[in-house]
């Protein structure tokens, strides 16, 4: 057997009729398919071990990622510093949404259901002009 065919075997994801992703397959070191298939949580329903970050001392934690219908930010304050705007742009860097003024919160759950399937970069800029950002997947 090649390396190419036990890979396939591996990694497998099926899609609906629309293209959109609705099982993930992996089975890591192992010969036979198992299957995980990870449910999207409400943003109400999530726990602090559900949000990813980037490391495990990273002040941005966000969840899903792959997003299909809403991304959910959350941020932690660090010295007054605060969150003032968030961009997204798409993989070829057009600007698509700006949301502002967001210096007296703490998360933010934008809505991806209307942009098309692709990567995205989520730009952070903080009240002291620094800037942090994130590479979320949209399916």
């Amino acid at each position: 057997m090649s390396i190419g065919a036990q890979s396939q075997d591996r990694i497998k994801f099926d899609y609906d009729t629309a293209g959109n992703q609705i099982v993930r397959k992996l089975c890591l070191g192992c010969l036979e398919s198992k299957t995980s298939e990870e449910e999207i949580k409400a943003v109400t329903d999530l726990k602090e071990e559900d949000l990813l970050k980037f490391s495990s001392n990273d002040v941005i934690s966000y969840y899903p990622n792959p997003v299909k219908e809403e991304l959910y930010l959350k941020w932690e304050l660090i010295n007054e510093n605060k969150v003032s705007k968030i961009e997204i742009y798409s993989i070829n860097g057009q600007l698509v949404k700006s949301i502002k003024s967001l210096e007296n919160e703490n998360s933010s759950v934008i809505p991806f259901q209307e942009y098309p399937v692709g990567t995205y970069s989520i730009l952070l800029f903080y009240t002291n002009n620094e800037q942090k950002s994130i590479t979320i997947i949209k399916n």
